[in-house]
């Protein structure tokens, strides 16, 4: 019996919607194909022991999982829900499985069943907005991250039991909605670093101000302590508001490097990236290699960037 679930894979800050197609036969066997890395190879063992912790198992059959477009590399732990539901609809084991066809569903298994964050949530839901699925299945803590995306049903669920019972005893979830209007004002007036709070240095206050003011360059030099970095993480405070377009693009970077979520949501205020002062070099020295800081390259869109340096490392920085 074959059986149709669909996922979503991120490459760079764009999605790509993956079916996972499952065919149960006679025999005995778990084959999983269409490029996935070791992430998703090890999830039979993941999957295994969610389902049996929560009453159900995976049936001693022969089980074919094909990713497609079988072509583009899939990774990460993102698919164990959207393969643990594949085989429940496969082996019969859930009763309302054509509700599947409607839903992009992901999320990490834990052995309990409970469910793990996942990255590019916000890429995932806009993506799904744009091929015409009715909602969205992902772990709790995406949630308000994925609702930013209108005319999409987001579910936050905690445990693989909570999406077994929806399709399989129409047990309802909860929806997540938020007011992103609403919630990209709230946010715009509380600052988590407020420029307000720095006393005295009023001369390099001064120049700060001008230098937002004009969208120039700064440069900060001084000795370890005497406050270069606590004026640096301040200074988005007083610089203009991100519009809502500019928001919706930083948060979607950032959830593809996981970085959302200790934000809830939609990030309402330029982001203060402090990268050591070697990493430019670094970055372009090791640029086809280095992943991690080509990511953070990307990092820097609609961000202040402070490179730290004090006076003892200022002339060796420059001479690089």
């Amino acid at each position: 019996m074959l059986t149709k679930v669909f996922g979503s894979a991120v490459f760079g800050v764009e999605a790509t919607t993956i079916t996972v197609e499952v065919h149960v036969d006679k025999g005995i066997g778990y084959h999983l194909v269409g490029l996935p890395d070791n992430a998703i190879k090890e999830s039979n063992f993941r999957i295994a022991a969610a389902l049996q912790n929560n009453g159900y198992k995976i049936p001693g059959k022969k089980i074919i999982l094909n990713m497609s477009p079988a072509d583009l590399r899939k990774e990460g732990s993102a698919y164990d829900l959207t393969l643990a539901m594949g085989i429940l609809a496969a082996t019969r084991q859930i009763k309302l499985k054509h509700l599947l066809d409607s839903y992009i569903i992901m999320g990490e298994l834990s052995l309990d069943g409970n469910l793990q964050p996942i990255r590019g949530a916000l890429s995932i839901a806009i993506k799904a907005k744009e091929e015409g699925f009715k909602g969205f299945i992902l772990p709790e803590q995406n949630a308000k991250e994925a609702a930013i995306v209108e005319g999409l049903e987001v579910y936050g669920v905690t445990n693989i039991s909570q999406v077994i019972a929806y399709f399989d005893l129409a047990t309802p979830l909860t929806k997540i909605t938020i007011d992103l209007q609403a919630e990209f004002y709230r946010h715009l007036e509380r600052p988590e670093f407020d420029f307000a709070d720095v006393k005295g240095q009023q001369s390099i206050k001064r120049c700060m101000e001008i230098a937002a003011a004009g969208g120039h360059n700064i440069i900060l030099i001084g000795p370890p302590g005497s406050g270069k970095t606590m004026l640096a993480k301040r200074l988005p405070s007083i610089l203009p508001p991100m519009t809502l377009q500019e928001s919706l693009e930083t948060t979607k970077i950032h959830s593809v490097a996981g970085r959302t979520l200790q934000k809830s949501g939609i990030m309402t205020s330029r982001p203060f990236r402090s990268p050591h002062h070697t990493t430019l070099y670094l970055m372009w020295l090791l640029w086809a290699e280095a992943n991690t800081l080509s990511l953070e390259k990307f990092l820097w869109h609609t961000t202040e960037c402070y490179f730290w340096m004090n006076c003892q490392n200022l002339k060796e920085a420059f001479w690089r």
